[in-house]
C-alpha cells in the first residue's frame, strides 16, 4: 500500500479531542491500546526508553535530551507531537523523519492487527489517530533496533497512549493549565494526571514549580516508592542570550565545567535543559549509557527543535519570530523573550488559535504589545473561528484585522512591518507549521 493511502486511512481516523456535534466524547483506556500493542508483538517492550509529560517543554526536553544521546553514538527513537508540516516529523530516528516508504509499511502493519481486532471484537472500535500513530512509532523503533526511544506524551499522562511502555526514567516538566476539559480544572488535578507515567521503585526527574504541582507529584511519588531527581542543580545562576537567541552559559556537571549553547531560545529552555541534562545524567549513572560531559555539550549545541521561538526573515527585512506557544503558560514565555526586542518596532502579531484554548487569557497576555494584529483561523476542526477570535481581541482593545487564512495573514503582515519592524506568529502549532511552510523554500 501506498504512503498516500496511508495518509488518507490515519486521518481518517477520529481525533481524541475533536467530538463531532452529536456524538459523545471518546473516553480512553489504556487497555485498547495494550490490546493493539499485543497483536503487534508487544514492539513497546522490545527497546528501553524515556517517558517524558508535562504541560509546557516536554517537546523541547525531549529533543535535547534525544541530541545528547545521539552525539554519544547511541541509535535513538523520537516521538513527539503534534507535527508542524508532515506527520512523518513525529517519529525520528536518528535524527531524521521516518521515510515514506516505512511509514506506509508499518501503519498498514497497524491497520491491518486493528481491523482484525475489531472483527474479532477484541477492541469495540478502530484506534484513534494517536494511538494508531504511537503503535506505529513502537513498531517502527522496534524495527529499527534503537539503543533507546525517547517519547513525548501527547497529553496528561495516565491515559496517554505512550504510557504502556515501562520506562528507565518518567520526566515531568511544567505543569500549567491546559486541556481542562480533559485533565481538570486544577494545577492538582493535572498533575496527578501526569503522575500517571511514574512507575513503583521507578525514577521520577523533574523540577520544583507550582506548590500545587509540587505537592500532588509528590504524594503520587511517595506512594509509589519513587525515587526524586531534582534538576535544579543544572539550571544556571548566571545566564547570556546571544545576538541569534541561544541560551549560551558555563555550567558544572559532573564536576566538569562545560559551556551549554542552545539554540533554543528564551529563558523558559534552561529549565527543559535542565531536565534533559538530569536525565543523561541518571542515564550514565544508573542505566550503564556512557554519557559524558562533551556529548551532553554537543548534543545541546546541536538539538534542532523547529517552531519554538525559531527566527526568519522577511523579504524587506523585517525580522518573523515564530512561536509554539499555544497556552497561557508559553503567552508569558514569548511575552519575556519580547521584552528583550523593544528596538523593533512596529510590531505585528499574526494569530490564530484552537477553540479549546485559553484564549481570551492569551490574547489578553499578547496583544497589548503589539501595533498590528492580524486575526485567523487556523487548519483543524478544533480551531477558533474569526469570530471568536474577534470577541477576544475586542476585549483587548488592540487594533487588529480578520484573515481569511494564514497565506493572507502573512501577506498582510508583511505590508504592514517595516524592515525595523518584528512579525511574530504564535498561538497554534498548526499556525507555525503553515507559516513554516510559507516562509522555507
Amino acid at each position: 500500500m501506498s504512503y498516500t493511502a496511508a495518509i488518507d486511512s490515519l486521518f481518517a481516523l477520529a481525533g481524541e479531542l475533536h467530538t463531532p456535534p452529536g456524538q459523545p466524547r471518546r473516553k480512553f483506556e489504556l487497555d485498547h491500546m495494550r490490546v493493539l500493542a499485543s497483536a503487534l508483538g508487544d514492539p513497546q517492550k522490545k527497546f528501553p526508553s524515556v517517558l517524558i509529560a508535562g504541560t509546557n517543554g516536554k517537546g523541547s526536553t525531549s529533543a535535547t535530551l534525544a541530541s545528547i544521546l545521539r552525539a554519544a553514538g547511541y541509535r535513538v527513537g523520537l516521538y513527539t507531537s503534534p507535527h508542524l508540516v508532515r506527520v512523518n516529523e513525529r517519529i525520528q530516528i536518528d535524527a531524521s523523519d521516518i521515510t515514506d516508504d516505512d511509514f506506509a509499511r508499518c501503519y498498514f502493519q497497524v491497520d491491518d492487527a486493528a481491523r482484525k481486532l475489531v472483527d474479532e471484537d477484541k477492541l469495540p472500535a478502530p484506534p484513534s489517530f494517536f494511538e494508531a500513530m504511537t503503535a506505529l512509532a513502537f513498531v517502527a523503533f522496534a524495527e529499527a533496533k534503537v539503543d533507546i526511544a525517547v517519547l513525548e506524551v501527547g497529553m496528561g499522562g495516565r491515559l496517554d497512549a505512550t504510557n504502556i511502555v515501562e520506562p528507565l526514567v518518567s520526566v515531568i516538566t511544567d505543569i500549567s493549565l491546559d486541556h481542562t476539559e480533559w485533565l481538570g480544572s486544577t494545577i492538582t488535578a493535572i498533575a496527578h494526571e501526569k503522575a500517571g507515567i511514574l512507575r513503583e521503585h521507578g525514577v521520577m526527574v523533574t523540577l520544583p514549580q507550582h506548590p500545587e504541582a509540587n505537592s500532588a507529584l509528590g504524594e503520587v511519588a511517595t506512594a509509589l516508592e519513587v525515587r526524586g531527581v531534582n534538576a535544579a542543580e543544572y539550571i544556571p545562576l548566571r545566564t547570556t542570550q546571544t545576538a541569534d537567541g541561544r541560551n549560551r552559559y558555563p555550567l558544572q556537571v559532573q564536576g566538569k565545567l562545560i559551556q551549554v549553547d542552545s539554540p533554543l531560545a528564551g529563558q523558559h529552555q534552561q529549565r527543559n535543559l535542565a531536565l534533559a541534562i538530569a536525565v543523561a545524567i541518571e542515564l550514565s549513572n544508573n542505566h550503564s549509557y556512557k554519557l559524558d560531559t562533551a556529548a551532553i555539550e554537543a548534543g545541546i549545541r546541536n538539538t534542532r527543535w523547529p517552531g519554538r521561538m525559531e527566527q526568519f526573515t522577511a523579504a524587506n527585512g523585517a525580522e518573523i519570530l515564530l512561536d509554539v506557544g499555544h497556552n497561557p503558560a508559553g503567552a508569558w514565555a514569548l511575552r519575556s523573550v519580547l521584552s528583550d526586542l523593544e528596538d523593533r518596532k512596529p510590531k505585528t502579531l499574526i494569530f490564530g488559535c484552537l477553540r479549546d484554548k485559553a484564549i481570551q487569557e492569551i490574547t489578553q497576555i499578547l496583544f497589548p504589545l503589539f501595533d498590528h494584529v492580524l486575526l485567523t483561523p487556523v487548519d483543524s476542526p478544533r480551531s477558533a473561528n474569526l469570530e471568536e477570535l474577534t470577541a477576544a481581541a475586542t476585549v483587548t482593545g488592540s487594533t487588529f484585522e480578520a484573515c481569511n487564512d494564514v497565506h493572507a495573514a502573512l501577506e498582510r503582515a508583511q505590508k504592514l512591518t517595516p524592515a525595523t519592524g518584528l512579525i511574530v506568529g504564535t498561538g497554534s502549532v498548526y499556525l507555525v507549521g503553515k507559516l513554516r511552510a510559507e516562509l522555507t523554500p
